[in-house]
């Protein structure tokens, strides 16, 4: 088209236009040329922000619904005399990533706004935070009283430990920004409230990125092991 791409921008991250990246449905480039060649290939990609603005809703819900129905199912596993079931969890989770993957392939709209995403996002962790406050809050004096206090210290111990251990090794040996890190450690926790103090104190989209990329895989594993545990 006799044009040049020159930055990829995509979730609030800008991309580097090398010429292996795949693009994906919500990208917006950057491109330089004449007139006549920017319409041109405006003509190919598209250039309606109109229509990218309109939340897609029912991929939304079909994989919640999906997740629900995969959650539920037991699984069986060798050497463990129960099912395991990857609960509303782990099941949405997986479903969403299959979704996210082969979805544009059966013409199914994965993208949703920025805004969209951000609002969901918030939503979600108000009502988790709601949840655990209703769901733990009615004891949390009397289990202190009781002897719970050193519940807290040895969380406190298992927590802080492995979160100096990666950060150290994330730090110094794989060379990682502080944001990354901030995000690796918040995804390895599966903690939404800790991603959500660091992205709303430095506003740094990188942190949720890198949160996402070990937040599946940590969540699939904290459910197994749960379960594990409590059957053996």
């Amino acid at each position: 088209y006799g044009i040049s791409i020159t930055r990829v921008h995509r979730a609030g991250l800008d991309l580097v236009a090398t010429p292996d990246i795949i693009l994906q449905i919500g990208d917006n480039l950057t491109v330089v040329g004449n007139q006549a060649s920017v319409d041109k290939a405006a003509k190919f990609f598209g250039n309606s922000k109109d229509r990218l603005n309109e939340p897609n809703l029912i991929p939304i819900f079909l994989g919640i619904f999906l997740g629900v129905v995969l959650g539920s199912m037991p699984i069986m596993f060798p050497g463990i005399p129960n099912p395991v079931k990857l609960g509303l969890a782990g099941g949405p989770l997986i479903i969403a990533i299959l979704v996210s993957r082969f979805g544009p392939q059966y013409k199914l709209v994965t993208y949703s706004t920025l805004s969209a995403n951000k609002m969901l996002r918030e939503l979600g962790i108000s009502m988790f935070l709601a949840a655990v406050g209703l769901g733990s809050g009615s004891g949390f004096l009397e289990a202190i009283v009781s002897g719970g206090y050193w519940w807290i210290i040895e969380g406190i111990i298992i927590t802080v430990i492995p979160v100096l251990i990666i950060g150290l090794v994330a730090r110094y040996a794989m060379k990682l920004d502080f944001f990354s890190i901030t995000g690796l450690l918040c995804g390895s926790q599966t903690n939404p409230v800790a991603l959500s103090f660091s992205s709303t104190t430095w506003g740094v989209s990188q942190i949720a990125t890198a949160y996402a990329t070990v937040y599946p895989l940590a969540m699939f594993f904290r459910i197994l092991a749960a379960q594990i545990l409590s059957v053996s």
